[in-house]
C-alpha cells in the first residue's frame, strides 16, 4: 500500500491514474462502469430512485435519456425484506458483493470502475440523543478512501444527502477529496428541481434576510430545506463566508418569536403566498392563515434561526400541517418586493426531481468536473447538527465558528428551468 507521501509525491508527478484516465476506459459498447455503494434498496428507498436511473434512464426536456453508464457491481448493507437490490442484479446483470473493496474492485484486486453513486440513506441504524441517525456516510466513505489509496487511482464520487452527521467527520471527506483530487459532489435534489416561477437568485445579489417554509421531519427534512435556502443565498455579493450563529426553536416558541417580529413578516407572506399546499379550515378553498389558523393547523412548528459572517439573517421553518411543499423569500437591498418562489416537488412514485440530481451526478461522472462546489453540502450539514444541538438544548443559541465554510458558487444556474 502507498503511505500517504508516496501517494501525493506520485499524484504530483502524473504516475497514478485520475478521473481522466479512468473515463477514458473500460465498459462494454461505450459504457462507462458504475458501482452503487447503499444502505438499502428497497421501494421508495433512495436506492431505488437514484440507482435505478443509471438502470432505465430518466426523462430530460422532452426525450428519455439513458445515462452512457453501466452498473456493473453494488454493495448493499442492508437486504433485509422488501429487498430489491438482488431482483435488479439478475435483471440488469451486475454483482452484488459483500464488501464496498469488492465492489469497487468488481472482484478483482485494483479499482475497476467509473464513477461511485454513494447512497446513505434509509435502513436500521442508531439514533443518538440530539435525534440523529447515525448513517454510515462517513465509514463508507472511508472503506472508498482506503480503495482509492491502495490501488493508487482515484474516480468521481457522488454522495447522496448529507455528508455526515458529525461536522468534522463531513470536513474530513471534503479535505480528503481535495487531496487525492477527486470530483465530489454531493446534497439534495432540493436545488435542482423545477421552480414556480423558474426564477434564480440574481448573481451578487445584495441579501438582507431569507426564508424558507417547508415540511417534514427534523434531520431529514431540514436538510432539504437548509439546501434550499442555501443554493440561493451562496449566490450573494462576496460568495459564501459561512454561520456564526444558530438557535433552534419548537412549538410555542416559534409562535412567540414570531409575535415578537424575529423575522420579516413579508418574507413568510411571500412562502406562503408561493405554496401549492397550503391547508384550509370551513370549507375554503384559498385564504391567507391567521395566526390562530396557523396554530390550529401547525402543532409543533420547528424553526432554525441562523445568521451568516457577513450579517445575513436566515430563518427556516418546518409547518407540518399547514404546508407540504418548499418555498424560499428572500428580501434584496433595494428592492421593495421580496425575490421568492416554489421549489416544485412532482409527486410519486416518478418523483422526477430525482432526475434532476442525476443528471447533475451524471454531468459530473462525466466531465470530471462538480457542477456546484460539494461546501454547500458541507455547511448544510454542519447546520443540521448545530439546529438539533440547539434544539436538544432547549432553543439555546450556539455559537458556530466550526461552520466557516467560504466558497464561491457557479455563476450558471444548475436547477431545471425547461
Amino acid at each position: 500500500m502507498l503511505t500517504r507521501r508516496e501517494f501525493q509525491t506520485a499524484l504530483a508527478a502524473g504516475l497514478l491514474a485520475g478521473p481522466a484516465a479512468l473515463h477514458a476506459g473500460p465498459g462494454s459498447a461505450g459504457q462507462k462502469k458504475l458501482a452503487v455503494v447503499t444502505n438499502i434498496w428497497f421501494e421508495g428507498s433512495h436506492a431505488w430512485h437514484m440507482a435505478t436511473r443509471f438502470l432505465v434512464g430518466y426523462p430530460l426536456r422532452g426525450k428519455w435519456h439513458q445515462p452512457p453508464f453501466e452498473v456493473v457491481s453494488a454493495y448493499v448493507d442492508q437486504q433485509g425484506e422488501g429487498d430489491l437490490s438482488k431482483a435488479r442484479a439478475a435483471k440488469f446483470g451486475f454483482t452484488l458483493y459483500p464488501t464496498i473493496a469488492e465492489a469497487l474492485r468488481c472482484g478483482g484486486d485494483k479499482l475497476a470502475v467509473d464513477a461511485i453513486l454513494h447512497i446513505g440513506e434509509h435502513g436500521n441504524y442508531p439514533v443518538n440523543e440530539i435525534g440523529q441517525k447515525q448513517y454510515p456516510r462517513y465509514e463508507f466513505f472511508k472503506q472508498i478512501e482506503e480503495v482509492f489509496r491502495a490501488d493508487g487511482a482515484t474516480t468521481p464520487v457522488f454522495n447522496d444527502k448529507h455528508l455526515s452527521w458529525k461536522f468534522e467527520w463531513a470536513q474530513e471527506m471534503v479535505d480528503v477529496s481535495r487531496e487525492l483530487n477527486f470530483p465530489y459532489l454531493a446534497g439534495s435534489s432540493l436545488p435542482v428541481t423545477w421552480r414556480i416561477p423558474s426564477v434564480e437568485m440574481p448573481y451578487g445579489a445584495e441579501i438582507e434576510e431569507a426564508m424558507c417554509i417547508a415540511f417534514g421531519s427534523v434531520d431529514i427534512y431540514d436538510f432539504h430545506a437548509l439546501e434550499t435556502m442555501q443554493c440561493m443565498i451562496e449566490r450573494r455579493r462576496g460568495g459564501e463566508k459561512g454561520v456564526v450563529s444558530m438557535q433552534a426553536l419548537k412549538g410555542p416558541q416559534v409562535w412567540e418569536a414570531m409575535a415578537a417580529g424575529a423575522w420579516d413578516p413579508a418574507l413568510l407572506e411571500a412562502c406562503l403566498s408561493r405554496s401549492q399546499t397550503l391547508a384550509q379550515r370551513d370549507r375554503y378553498s384559498h385564504r391567507y392563515p391567521s395566526p390562530d389558523l396557523m396554530k390550529e393547523l401547525c402543532r409543533e412548528p420547528i424553526a432554525y434561526r441562523f445568521e451568516y459572517a457577513d450579517g445575513v439573517k436566515a430563518t427556516m421553518i418546518l409547518m407540518n400541517g399547514l404546508v407540504s411543499d418548499f418555498t424560499f423569500a428572500a428580501r434584496l437591498q433595494g428592492k421593495s418586493e421580496p425575490l421568492s418562489t416554489l421549489f416544485y416537488l412532482p409527486p410519486n412514485p416518478n418523483v422526477v426531481y430525482s432526475g434532476a440530481l442525476m443528471e447533475n451526478a451524471e454531468k459530473m461522472f462525466v466531465s470530471g468536473k462538480a457542477p456546484y462546489p460539494v461546501e454547500r453540502t458541507l455547511l448544510t450539514s454542519g447546520l443540521v447538527e448545530a439546529g438539533l444541538t440547539s434544539l436538544a438544548a432547549g432553543g439555546v443559541k450556539m455559537e458556530t465558528p466550526h461552520l466557516d465554510v467560504p466558497y464561491r458558487a457557479p455563476r450558471r444556474s444548475t436547477f431545471w428551468y425547461d
